[in-house]
């Protein structure tokens, strides 16, 4: 009883200083959002991994933002997992814990009735597509994400790029520009080599309340010299672009709310044939109560080398106000897939925290 008592006193005192923090004019907030997984899968005891079908992983993903004035801030995003957390990394060896940052700008913002425009510096999330807008546990109501995100060999990376960015609104139409170091097909370190000029630019318009539908694209060098397909007698990185084109859709009304996006992907070589993907899916989201909903996610990828299919579904429940708990289970369907192989099937818990939060000037 004392502990329930002292941390109820805890949150309400957490509660008051994120009130002022917001009010003031300066002030530093701590987020936070940790899951825990439980996963099975036949692909989990196949080579390379050859472990048990059923496993155990966890997630921890902290949001500091230091607000320095009214127009002034400095966002971070740090995410830490165990391997195998992810859906794609089932095909993996590896078995350690995994820390990557995700966000680390400083940005200036100005806001008016009905613009707005921010400008970012740092290490920032691809502005290419909209998924990465929901890659959290607790926004995201499903536990994978759609094929074409992830890591590496993806045509959108959740890893973070060095680079800037414009963001602004104008009455229903959003504009983004973001320039980085690398290619959301393949991100690199400020430390590594070939590192080349990329853009990635995107637009938006809300048709009316709920309701907006966009467009974006990305182009520039994508290899590097290490990379496993980068073949002998191969051009210089510099001279190989990769092209994304996609469009993306979300409604929302009453208990439904629907996602949906389709992308191409062209990767130039020399040496070899060209490499090209399209791929799409859509998402269903259904409010049942307060503390329950469905979603589901169907999609499908083609390349010049396979194509394959993946249809997902997942009961949410929402315990408390902080917490939610996801069943989900995964069919992939493809030539290259035999039988129920890839299929997955997870339970994860995910609550979301606010840890620190006090207020300047």
């Amino acid at each position: 009883m004392r502990a329930r008592i002292l941390l109820l006193i805890l949150c309400s005192l957490a509660a008051m200083a994120e009130l002022r923090a917001q009010e003031a004019s300066s002030g530093f907030q701590l987020g936070a959002t940790f899951s825990g997984e439980a996963l099975y899968s036949p692909q989990l005891s196949a080579a390379p991994r050859d472990g048990n079908q059923v496993t155990g992983a966890f997630r921890a993903v902290l949001y500091p933002t230091w607000k320095l004035s009214r127009n002034w801030s400095v966002t971070g995003a740090i995410e830490a997992y165990s391997q195998p957390y992810f859906f794609e990394d089932f095909s993996k060896p590896e078995t350690d814990v995994e820390v990557e940052v995700l966000q680390a700008n400083i940005s200036y913002s100005r806001f008016w009735e009905n613009r707005s425009l921010v400008v970012r510096a740092g290490q920032l999330s691809s502005a290419f597509g909209s998924f990465l807008l929901r890659y959290d546990d607790a926004v995201n109501p499903l536990v994978d994400m759609p094929a074409s995100y992830g890591y590496y060999f993806h045509g959108v990376t959740t890893a973070s790029l060095a680079g800037a960015e414009v963001d602004a609104t104008l009455g229903k139409t959003d504009l983004r520009a973001q320039f980085t170091n690398s290619s959301p097909a393949n991100p690199r370190s400020v430390l590594d080599t070939d590192q080349y000029f990329n853009w990635t630019a995107g637009a938006g318009y809300t048709i009316r309340q709920g309701f907006r539908v966009g467009a974006s694209a990305y182009r520039g060098p994508y290899l590097y010299r290490q990379s496993p397909f980068y073949l002998p007698g191969e051009s210089d990185p510099e001279y190989l672009p990769a092209t994304g084109l996609g469009i993306d859709a979300q409604w929302g009304h009453g208990p439904w709310n629907v996602n949906a996006e389709w992308q191409r992907f062209l990767m130039v070589y020399r040496a070899m044939p060209d490499f090209l993907e399209t791929t799409g899916y859509g998402e269903l989201r259904r409010v049942l109560t307060p503390r329950w909903y469905l979603a589901t996610r169907i999609g499908y990828v083609s390349n010049t080398y396979a194509d394959w299919r993946w249809y997902e579904t997942a009961v949410g429940f929402r315990p408390g106000r902080h917490e939610l708990v996801k069943i989900d289970y995964e069919v992939e369907q493809g030539a290259n897939i035999r039988g129920a192989q890839q299929n997955k099937l997870a339970i994860q818990f995910v609550t979301n925290l606010g840890l620190l939060s006090f207020a300047g000037h």
